[in-house]
């Protein structure tokens, strides 16, 4: 569900609501990073998450600790992508939320044949 705020198009997420201290500190001052699209997995073609973060670093660590979501602490990076903009990150996860499993296996070894994992190679 989308709605408009003001001269803002939200697309309905606990980050983006209105009230929101992220909200305020990044998009109504114009300082969006942009947005990591992220899937983890907890093997070649197992498990998968599907998440959304503006700092991928942070958050994988976060995941890897049991800080945030617990359910894939083990599990490692096998695909991220960067956008602008995070509502478009945002969107996107919703979309890729629905995709068929093959779907999403076709996507990380396009980029990824072995399924290592990312995490070390980012910069």
């Amino acid at each position: 569900m989308t709605e408009f705020w003001g001269a803002v198009h939200l697309i309905r997420h606990p980050g983006l609501d209105p009230g929101s201290r992220f909200f305020f500190s990044h998009l109504m001052r114009g300082e969006d990073r942009g947005g990591w699209l992220y899937i983890m997995a907890d093997r070649y073609r197992g498990t998968m998450y599907v998440g959304v973060t503006a700092d991928i670093r942070s958050r994988v660590h976060q995941h890897r600790t049991g800080h945030g979501s617990d359910f894939c602490h083990r599990y490692g990076l096998v695909w991220a992508d960067h956008t602008p903009l995070i509502t478009d990150a945002i969107a996107h996860e919703k979309r890729l939320k629905r995709w068929r499993r093959a779907w999403k296996f076709d996507l990380i070894e396009r980029a990824n044949p072995e399924w290592h994992d990312l995490f070390y190679d980012l910069a």
